[in-house]
Protein backbone atom coordinates (compact mmCIF):
# COMPACT_ATOMS: atom_id res chain seq x y z
CA UNK A 1 0.00 0.00 0.00
CA UNK A 2 2.80 2.42 0.91
CA UNK A 3 4.61 1.64 -2.34
CA UNK A 4 1.47 2.40 -4.33
CA UNK A 5 0.98 5.65 -2.40
CA UNK A 6 4.58 6.66 -3.13
CA UNK A 7 4.12 5.99 -6.82
CA UNK A 8 0.94 8.11 -6.88
CA UNK A 9 2.71 10.95 -5.04
CA UNK A 10 5.58 10.92 -7.53
CA UNK A 11 3.23 10.73 -10.51
CA UNK A 12 1.30 13.73 -9.21
CA UNK A 13 4.60 15.58 -8.73
CA UNK A 14 5.61 14.75 -12.31
CA UNK A 15 2.26 15.96 -13.56
CA UNK A 16 2.66 19.28 -11.76
CA UNK A 17 6.17 19.80 -13.12
CA UNK A 18 4.95 19.08 -16.66
CA UNK A 19 2.20 21.68 -16.16
CA UNK A 20 4.78 24.28 -15.07
CA UNK A 21 6.91 23.49 -18.12
CA UNK A 22 3.82 23.91 -20.28
CA UNK A 23 3.12 27.28 -18.63
CA UNK A 24 6.69 28.48 -19.09
CA UNK A 25 6.45 27.56 -22.76
CA UNK A 26 3.16 29.45 -23.12
CA UNK A 27 4.41 32.63 -21.44
CA UNK A 28 7.59 32.57 -23.57
CA UNK A 29 5.51 32.14 -26.73
CA UNK A 30 3.76 35.45 -26.07
CA UNK A 31 5.66 38.26 -27.71
CA UNK A 32 5.49 41.86 -26.55
CA UNK A 33 3.02 43.69 -28.74
CA UNK A 34 4.21 47.01 -30.11
CA UNK A 35 1.16 49.23 -30.66
CA UNK A 36 3.00 52.49 -31.39
CA UNK A 37 2.03 54.26 -34.57
CA UNK A 38 -1.48 52.80 -34.70
CA UNK A 39 -4.14 54.78 -36.55
CA UNK A 40 -7.22 54.48 -34.38
CA UNK A 41 -10.72 54.17 -35.84
CA UNK A 42 -12.45 51.77 -33.44
CA UNK A 43 -15.40 52.95 -31.38
CA UNK A 44 -14.83 51.71 -27.82
CA UNK A 45 -17.15 51.36 -24.83
CA UNK A 46 -15.56 51.10 -21.38
CA UNK A 47 -17.76 49.07 -19.03
CA UNK A 48 -17.67 49.25 -15.24
CA UNK A 49 -20.04 47.68 -12.74
CA UNK A 50 -19.77 49.44 -9.37
CA UNK A 51 -21.19 48.73 -5.94
CA UNK A 52 -20.21 50.73 -2.84
CA UNK A 53 -16.97 52.05 -4.34
CA UNK A 54 -17.03 55.62 -3.03
CA UNK A 55 -13.47 55.36 -1.70
CA UNK A 56 -11.76 54.62 -5.01
CA UNK A 57 -14.03 55.08 -7.99
CA UNK A 58 -13.04 58.72 -8.45
CA UNK A 59 -9.44 57.68 -9.13
CA UNK A 60 -10.58 55.13 -11.70
CA UNK A 61 -12.73 57.69 -13.52
CA UNK A 62 -9.93 60.26 -13.50
CA UNK A 63 -7.56 57.70 -15.07
CA UNK A 64 -10.11 56.89 -17.76
CA UNK A 65 -10.68 60.56 -18.59
CA UNK A 66 -6.91 61.01 -18.87
CA UNK A 67 -6.55 58.32 -21.57
CA UNK A 68 -4.75 59.40 -24.74
CA UNK A 69 -7.19 57.48 -26.95
CA UNK A 70 -9.38 59.80 -29.11
CA UNK A 71 -12.27 61.05 -26.99
CA UNK A 72 -14.75 61.03 -29.88
CA UNK A 73 -14.22 57.25 -30.18
CA UNK A 74 -14.62 56.58 -26.45
CA UNK A 75 -17.80 55.87 -24.52
CA UNK A 76 -17.80 55.22 -20.77
CA UNK A 77 -20.74 53.49 -19.09
CA UNK A 78 -20.67 52.88 -15.34
CA UNK A 79 -23.50 50.83 -13.84
CA UNK A 80 -24.29 51.46 -10.20
CA UNK A 81 -25.34 48.15 -8.67
CA UNK A 82 -27.64 49.23 -5.81
CA UNK A 83 -24.89 51.08 -3.94
CA UNK A 84 -25.66 52.11 -0.37
CA UNK A 85 -23.04 54.86 -0.31
CA UNK A 86 -22.30 57.90 -2.50
CA UNK A 87 -20.96 55.92 -5.48
CA UNK A 88 -23.78 57.01 -7.81
CA UNK A 89 -23.41 60.68 -6.83
CA UNK A 90 -19.69 60.57 -7.58
CA UNK A 91 -20.30 59.03 -11.01
CA UNK A 92 -23.05 61.56 -11.71
CA UNK A 93 -20.66 64.43 -10.98
CA UNK A 94 -18.64 63.45 -14.08
CA UNK A 95 -21.60 63.68 -16.46
CA UNK A 96 -20.26 66.82 -18.12
CA UNK A 97 -17.06 64.91 -18.96
CA UNK A 98 -18.86 62.18 -20.87
CA UNK A 99 -19.26 59.60 -18.10
CA UNK A 100 -22.63 57.86 -18.39
CA UNK A 101 -24.36 56.54 -15.29
CA UNK A 102 -26.78 53.61 -15.37
CA UNK A 103 -28.48 52.46 -12.20
CA UNK A 104 -29.47 48.84 -11.80
CA UNK A 105 -33.06 48.69 -10.57
CA UNK A 106 -33.55 44.94 -10.33
CA UNK A 107 -36.24 44.36 -7.71
CA UNK A 108 -35.99 40.58 -7.47
CA UNK A 109 -33.03 38.71 -5.94
CA UNK A 110 -30.32 37.66 -8.40
CA UNK A 111 -27.23 35.58 -7.99
CA UNK A 112 -25.33 37.49 -10.66
CA UNK A 113 -25.89 41.22 -10.29
CA UNK A 114 -22.57 42.04 -11.96
CA UNK A 115 -23.40 40.07 -15.10
CA UNK A 116 -26.81 41.77 -15.20
CA UNK A 117 -25.15 45.18 -14.91
CA UNK A 118 -22.64 44.45 -17.66
CA UNK A 119 -25.27 42.98 -19.99
CA UNK A 120 -27.53 46.02 -19.61
CA UNK A 121 -24.61 48.36 -20.28
CA UNK A 122 -23.65 46.43 -23.41
CA UNK A 123 -27.26 46.62 -24.64
CA UNK A 124 -27.10 50.44 -24.50
CA UNK A 125 -23.52 50.77 -25.74
CA UNK A 126 -22.50 52.23 -29.08
CA UNK A 127 -19.02 50.76 -29.25
CA UNK A 128 -17.67 47.98 -31.42
CA UNK A 129 -15.18 46.89 -28.78
CA UNK A 130 -16.23 46.45 -25.15
CA UNK A 131 -13.45 47.07 -22.62
CA UNK A 132 -14.30 45.94 -19.10
CA UNK A 133 -12.54 46.98 -15.92
CA UNK A 134 -13.43 47.37 -12.24
CA UNK A 135 -14.37 50.42 -10.21
CA UNK A 136 -11.31 50.20 -7.96
CA UNK A 137 -8.65 49.93 -10.68
CA UNK A 138 -5.92 52.27 -11.87
CA UNK A 139 -4.30 52.45 -15.28
CA UNK A 140 -1.78 54.51 -17.23
CA UNK A 141 -2.80 57.04 -19.86
CA UNK A 142 -1.92 54.69 -22.75
CA UNK A 143 -3.94 51.74 -21.41
CA UNK A 144 -6.85 52.08 -23.84
CA UNK A 145 -4.79 53.01 -26.90
CA UNK A 146 -2.57 50.00 -26.22
CA UNK A 147 -5.57 47.64 -26.16
CA UNK A 148 -7.15 49.13 -29.28
CA UNK A 149 -3.81 49.22 -31.10
CA UNK A 150 -3.45 45.47 -30.47
CA UNK A 151 -7.04 44.90 -31.55
CA UNK A 152 -6.64 46.77 -34.82
CA UNK A 153 -3.28 45.15 -35.59
CA UNK A 154 -4.21 41.52 -34.86
CA UNK A 155 -8.03 41.44 -35.07
CA UNK A 156 -8.69 39.16 -32.07
CA UNK A 157 -12.29 38.81 -30.93
CA UNK A 158 -11.28 38.90 -27.26
CA UNK A 159 -8.25 40.36 -25.48
CA UNK A 160 -7.09 39.39 -22.01
CA UNK A 161 -4.71 41.96 -20.55
CA UNK A 162 -2.48 41.95 -17.46
CA UNK A 163 -3.61 42.86 -13.95
CA UNK A 164 -1.48 43.21 -10.84
CA UNK A 165 -1.69 44.47 -7.27
CA UNK A 166 0.11 47.58 -6.06
CA UNK A 167 0.45 49.86 -3.02
CA UNK A 168 0.81 46.90 -0.67
CA UNK A 169 0.91 47.79 3.00
CA UNK A 170 2.01 44.50 4.56
CA UNK A 171 3.80 41.22 3.96
CA UNK A 172 0.40 39.54 3.63
CA UNK A 173 -0.51 41.83 0.72
CA UNK A 174 2.86 41.34 -1.00
CA UNK A 175 2.37 37.58 -0.78
CA UNK A 176 -0.99 38.06 -2.48
CA UNK A 177 0.69 40.04 -5.26
CA UNK A 178 3.09 37.18 -5.90
CA UNK A 179 0.30 34.60 -5.88
CA UNK A 180 -1.86 36.79 -8.13
CA UNK A 181 1.04 37.11 -10.59
CA UNK A 182 1.06 33.32 -10.75
CA UNK A 183 -2.66 33.28 -11.59
CA UNK A 184 -2.34 35.98 -14.27
CA UNK A 185 0.63 34.09 -15.68
CA UNK A 186 -1.42 30.89 -15.93
CA UNK A 187 -4.13 32.64 -17.95
CA UNK A 188 -1.56 34.28 -20.22
CA UNK A 189 0.39 31.04 -20.71
CA UNK A 190 -2.69 29.06 -21.69
CA UNK A 191 -3.47 31.69 -24.32
CA UNK A 192 0.16 31.58 -25.44
CA UNK A 193 -0.26 27.84 -25.93
CA UNK A 194 -3.42 28.40 -27.99
CA UNK A 195 -5.81 27.11 -25.34
CA UNK A 196 -7.57 30.06 -23.70
CA UNK A 197 -8.95 29.08 -20.32
CA UNK A 198 -8.70 31.84 -17.70
CA UNK A 199 -8.51 35.61 -17.57
CA UNK A 200 -9.37 38.50 -15.25
CA UNK A 201 -12.41 40.75 -15.68
CA UNK A 202 -10.54 43.81 -14.44
CA UNK A 203 -8.87 44.04 -17.85
CA UNK A 204 -10.83 42.25 -20.55
CA UNK A 205 -11.94 43.40 -24.01
CA UNK A 206 -14.23 41.71 -26.51
CA UNK A 207 -16.23 42.51 -29.60
CA UNK A 208 -19.84 43.39 -28.94
CA UNK A 209 -21.16 41.25 -31.78
CA UNK A 210 -19.24 38.22 -30.50
CA UNK A 211 -20.71 38.71 -27.02
CA UNK A 212 -24.18 38.35 -28.52
CA UNK A 213 -23.10 35.59 -30.91
CA UNK A 214 -22.15 33.31 -27.99
CA UNK A 215 -25.34 34.20 -26.10
CA UNK A 216 -23.76 36.66 -23.69
CA UNK A 217 -23.96 35.37 -20.12
CA UNK A 218 -26.77 32.93 -20.88
CA UNK A 219 -26.02 29.60 -19.24
CA UNK A 220 -23.59 31.09 -16.72
CA UNK A 221 -25.82 33.77 -15.23
CA UNK A 222 -26.78 31.65 -12.23
CA UNK A 223 -23.29 32.11 -10.77
CA UNK A 224 -22.30 35.35 -9.05
CA UNK A 225 -18.82 35.18 -10.55
CA UNK A 226 -17.62 34.20 -14.01
CA UNK A 227 -18.28 37.34 -16.06
CA UNK A 228 -14.69 36.96 -17.25
CA UNK A 229 -13.30 33.44 -17.70
CA UNK A 230 -16.61 31.64 -18.20
CA UNK A 231 -17.39 34.15 -20.96
CA UNK A 232 -13.89 33.62 -22.36
CA UNK A 233 -14.48 29.87 -22.46
CA UNK A 234 -17.73 30.38 -24.37
CA UNK A 235 -15.91 32.57 -26.90
CA UNK A 236 -13.06 30.06 -27.15
CA UNK A 237 -15.48 27.40 -28.40
CA UNK A 238 -16.31 29.52 -31.47
CA UNK A 239 -12.99 31.31 -31.86
CA UNK A 240 -10.23 29.09 -30.39
CA UNK A 241 -7.43 30.90 -32.22
CA UNK A 242 -8.64 34.48 -31.97
CA UNK A 243 -8.20 35.22 -28.29
CA UNK A 244 -5.08 37.19 -27.43
CA UNK A 245 -3.11 38.17 -24.37
CA UNK A 246 -1.70 41.68 -24.51
CA UNK A 247 1.84 41.33 -23.16
CA UNK A 248 2.63 45.01 -22.93
CA UNK A 249 3.40 47.00 -19.73
CA UNK A 250 1.26 49.91 -20.98
CA UNK A 251 -1.80 47.61 -20.85
CA UNK A 252 -1.41 46.73 -17.15
CA UNK A 253 -4.30 47.52 -14.81
CA UNK A 254 -3.53 47.97 -11.11
CA UNK A 255 -5.75 47.05 -8.20
CA UNK A 256 -5.37 46.26 -4.50
CA UNK A 257 -4.83 43.08 -2.53
CA UNK A 258 -7.24 42.15 0.23
CA UNK A 259 -6.39 43.61 3.63
CA UNK A 260 -7.64 40.72 5.77
CA UNK A 261 -7.45 36.94 5.62
CA UNK A 262 -11.25 36.67 5.68
CA UNK A 263 -11.62 38.96 2.65
CA UNK A 264 -8.91 37.02 0.82
CA UNK A 265 -10.52 33.63 1.45
CA UNK A 266 -13.95 34.90 0.42
CA UNK A 267 -12.48 36.18 -2.85
CA UNK A 268 -10.63 32.96 -3.60
CA UNK A 269 -13.67 30.83 -2.79
CA UNK A 270 -15.66 32.99 -5.20
CA UNK A 271 -13.07 32.41 -7.91
CA UNK A 272 -12.93 28.67 -7.18
CA UNK A 273 -16.72 28.38 -7.46
CA UNK A 274 -16.45 29.00 -11.22
CA UNK A 275 -14.49 25.80 -11.78
CA UNK A 276 -17.64 23.67 -11.55
CA UNK A 277 -18.86 25.27 -14.80
CA UNK A 278 -15.75 24.79 -16.91
CA UNK A 279 -16.71 23.14 -20.21
CA UNK A 280 -13.19 22.01 -21.11
CA UNK A 281 -12.95 18.71 -19.25
CA UNK A 282 -9.20 18.48 -19.87
CA UNK A 283 -8.68 21.73 -17.97
CA UNK A 284 -10.95 20.47 -15.17
CA UNK A 285 -8.99 17.22 -14.98
CA UNK A 286 -5.75 19.18 -14.89
CA UNK A 287 -7.02 21.38 -12.07
CA UNK A 288 -8.07 18.30 -10.10
CA UNK A 289 -4.64 16.79 -10.65
CA UNK A 290 -2.93 19.93 -9.33
CA UNK A 291 -5.27 19.93 -6.33
CA UNK A 292 -4.40 16.29 -5.63
CA UNK A 293 -0.69 17.13 -5.91
CA UNK A 294 -1.07 19.80 -3.26
CA UNK A 295 -3.13 17.41 -1.16
CA UNK A 296 -0.35 14.83 -1.37
CA UNK A 297 2.15 17.47 -0.22
CA UNK A 298 -0.06 18.29 2.74
CA UNK A 299 -0.58 14.64 3.65
CA UNK A 300 3.12 13.84 3.34
CA UNK A 301 3.97 16.86 5.46
CA UNK A 302 1.63 15.63 8.19
CA UNK A 303 2.89 12.03 7.95
CA UNK A 304 6.43 13.34 8.44
CA UNK A 305 5.68 13.41 12.17
CA UNK A 306 4.96 9.70 11.96
CA UNK A 307 7.83 8.48 9.78
CA UNK A 308 11.01 10.09 8.44
CA UNK A 309 10.49 8.59 4.99
CA UNK A 310 7.44 10.78 4.39
CA UNK A 311 9.46 13.85 5.30
CA UNK A 312 12.01 12.94 2.65
CA UNK A 313 9.22 12.49 0.10
CA UNK A 314 7.67 15.81 1.12
CA UNK A 315 11.04 17.54 0.87
CA UNK A 316 11.62 16.19 -2.64
CA UNK A 317 8.15 17.28 -3.80
CA UNK A 318 8.46 20.70 -2.20
CA UNK A 319 11.93 21.41 -3.57
CA UNK A 320 10.94 20.51 -7.12
CA UNK A 321 7.74 22.57 -6.84
CA UNK A 322 9.71 25.55 -5.53
CA UNK A 323 12.42 25.48 -8.21
CA UNK A 324 10.01 25.09 -11.11
CA UNK A 325 7.74 27.85 -9.77
CA UNK A 326 10.72 30.21 -9.49
CA UNK A 327 11.49 29.52 -13.16
CA UNK A 328 7.89 30.33 -14.08
CA UNK A 329 7.39 33.36 -11.84
CA UNK A 330 10.65 35.18 -12.47
CA UNK A 331 9.85 36.33 -16.04
CA UNK A 332 6.28 37.20 -15.05
CA UNK A 333 7.27 39.33 -12.05
CA UNK A 334 10.00 40.88 -14.18
CA UNK A 335 7.32 41.88 -16.69
CA UNK A 336 5.44 43.59 -13.84
CA UNK A 337 8.74 45.16 -12.66
CA UNK A 338 8.38 43.29 -9.36
CA UNK A 339 11.03 40.56 -9.68
CA UNK A 340 12.02 41.06 -6.04
CA UNK A 341 8.73 39.42 -5.01
CA UNK A 342 10.05 36.00 -6.05
CA UNK A 343 12.18 36.01 -2.88
CA UNK A 344 8.91 35.62 -0.96
CA UNK A 345 8.11 32.31 -2.65
CA UNK A 346 9.88 30.39 0.11
CA UNK A 347 7.26 31.81 2.51
CA UNK A 348 4.32 31.57 0.13
CA UNK A 349 4.83 27.99 -1.04
CA UNK A 350 4.04 26.14 2.23
CA UNK A 351 1.12 28.49 2.94
CA UNK A 352 -0.15 28.04 -0.61
CA UNK A 353 -0.32 24.27 -0.22
CA UNK A 354 -2.72 24.53 2.72
CA UNK A 355 -4.87 27.30 1.30
CA UNK A 356 -5.07 25.70 -2.17
CA UNK A 357 -6.46 22.49 -0.71
CA UNK A 358 -8.87 24.44 1.49
CA UNK A 359 -10.18 26.77 -1.22
CA UNK A 360 -10.47 24.00 -3.78
CA UNK A 361 -12.80 22.16 -1.43
CA UNK A 362 -14.71 25.03 0.20
CA UNK A 363 -15.14 27.02 -3.02
CA UNK A 364 -17.40 24.29 -4.37
CA UNK A 365 -19.32 23.40 -1.22
CA UNK A 366 -20.26 26.59 0.59
CA UNK A 367 -21.80 29.97 -0.04
CA UNK A 368 -19.66 33.07 0.29
CA UNK A 369 -20.06 36.81 0.84
CA UNK A 370 -19.42 39.26 -2.01
CA UNK A 371 -20.20 42.97 -2.00
CA UNK A 372 -22.36 42.59 1.10
CA UNK A 373 -24.41 39.73 -0.38
CA UNK A 374 -24.36 36.02 0.39
CA UNK A 375 -24.16 34.17 -2.91
CA UNK A 376 -23.01 30.88 -4.41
Amino acid sequence: MIVLYNIISLLLTGLYLLVIIYLIRGWTALKRSDTTGATFNTRVTILIAARDEEERIRYTIDDIIAQDYPRHLTEVIIVDDHSTDSTADIIRSYANQGIKLMQLTEDKPLNSYKKKAIAEAIALSSGELMVATDADCRMGKSWLSCIVGYYEAHQPVMISSPVTYFEERSLFERLQTLEFSYLIGIGAAFIGNGRASTCNGANLAYRKDVFYEVGGFKGIDDLASGDDELLLQKVAVNYPNRIGFLKNPDAVVYTHAKHTLQEFLQQRRRWASKSTRYKDKKVVALAVGIWLFNLSLLVNGLLSFYRLYFFELFLLQFLLKYLFEVAFLLPITTFFKRANLVSLLVILSPIHIIYFVYVGFMGNTRKYTWKGRTVR
